[in-house]
């Protein structure tokens, strides 16, 4: 029996594990495990978690640093970690990607070999860890990827627009049917794969912008409805995917090339994922030009899970939440968030997983175009709060650990 078909509830935590190395004039690379300092922390935040009672960490490989040329590989500091997550007996949902590539991989996600490409290095990481590594997430949210990366040109490889943005849904649809595939071709049934999509909630005055908020609606799960084999010339997207680059030849082969995860993964955070529409004002959506949000508490939690859970007839799983804020509010959060997904367990929708993101503090993308110490960026959404000090982030425990533990372990 696979841990998602035991009847639980599972708990996990995240490890924010964004890697954006490419930069242009005013851009920082972002990456979070050095603004974090994980790479020189990985043996205590492993411990850590074994301390807060989780079973699972979301957790991401930097492709960029494993594989910083073409067809060179250095494995040693994935070794031991790899050996730390055995040791302290957390499961690793490894995060095969989180938005970045690597540095020599030219036009990122537009570049045709680029669905070859992470191919390959998912099957490299699966032989070399195979029985070992066994979880895995193919992209993370891949519709927010192809946004920024495709629509907003926020990131690499910066195209505009819907032509840009349907470039990258198929880059990144393609690459998580071949990342699949390689996987399974290595490691068989062993493996389980936990898909993780980004949740979209649209409000407001709705009927004055019916015709918008019907295809963002729709929007949402383009990727998953192309990577499950949902996607014909009747589907709701087809027409809009033809006209901005997709040929019937992609279709064709969306339908024939599909990834099924075992798990379908959410992410929500309650003060930003509900988007308001305002009759008269009109907004691109995108980080530079954000629609006012709404914080619609638990009510939407409920809604997204329930609607993939009922869209796609799998297990799901809430795979990242978080608030910032007071202690207080967080822990509010926290007991709220868990008492809902209770509450849609005992109703019969398949939630067989709460994941808060995350272990540790982290550091707001803003970073990236800013300037100034990362400790100036830091959002507090940790279990370990990061204090600065010298030179270094210190892990300061929160009250929100014995909470989350409490949870946990039952």
């Amino acid at each position: 029996m696979r841990w998602y078909e035991d009847g639980r509830l599972h708990f996990a935590l995240g490890l924010e594990d964004t890697f954006i190395p490419q930069t242009r004039g005013g851009e920082r690379g972002l990456d979070e495990y050095d603004l974090t300092g994980h790479y020189e922390h990985w043996h205590e935040d492993l411990g850590l978690c074994a301390e807060s009672g989780a079973e699972m960490l979301r957790w991401g490989v930097p492709w960029y640093r494993v594989n910083p040329e073409p067809d060179s590989w250095k494995w040693s500091w994935l070794d031991r970690v790899v050996d730390r997550f055995e040791e302290v007996g957390v499961t690793p949902i490894v995060d095969l990607m989180h938005y970045g590539t690597p540095l020599w991989l030219d036009s990122q996600f537009a570049n045709p070999d680029y669905p070859s490409r992470v191919a390959e290095y998912a099957a490299r990481v699966a032989e070399r860890y195979r029985g070992r590594l066994t979880h895995f997430t193919p992209l993370n949210e891949p519709l927010l990827n192809a946004m920024y990366c495709g629509e907003f040109a926020y990131w690499p490889p910066y195209l505009k627009g819907d032509r840009g943005l349907v470039r990258m849904i198929r880059a990144v649809s393609k690459g998580i049917v071949t990342t699949q595939a390689a996987i399974r071709d290595i490691a068989g049934d062993e493996v389980c794969f936990v898909h993780v999509e980004a949740s979209f909630r649209f409000e407001g005055d709705i009927e004055d912008n019916r015709d918008e908020v019907d295809h963002l609606r729709q929007r949402a799960f383009i990727v998953e409805d192309l990577v499950t084999g949902r996607v014909d010339a009747r589907h709701l997207m087809a027409s809009y995917l033809l006209r901005h680059g997709f040929s019937e030849e992609d279709l064709a082969w969306a339908q024939h090339n599909t990834a099924i995860p075992d798990v379908m993964g959410l992410n929500y955070y309650p003060d930003g994922q509900t988007e308001m529409f305002v009759t008269g004002q009109h907004y691109s959506g995108g980080p530079d030009d954000p629609r006012p949000r709404r914080n619609d508490w638990t009510t939407g939690l409920e809604e997204v899970l329930t609607s993939w859970a009922c869209r796609y007839g799998l297990p799901v799983m809430l795979t990242e939440t978080a608030i910032t804020g007071s202690d207080a509010r967080r822990r509010s959060w926290l007991d709220q968030s868990v008492g809902s997904v209770k509450k849609l367990r005992e109703n019969g929708v398949d939630v067989v997983g709460y994941t808060w993101w995350s272990l540790i503090d982290m550091i707001e993308w803003t970073y990236r175009y800013g300037a100034g110490e990362p400790a100036r960026y830091l959002l507090d959404m940790g279990l370990w709060k990061l204090v600065p000090e010298a030179g270094d982030m210190r892990r300061v425990r929160t009250p929100l650990v014995d909470q989350f533990r409490k949870y946990a372990v039952g």
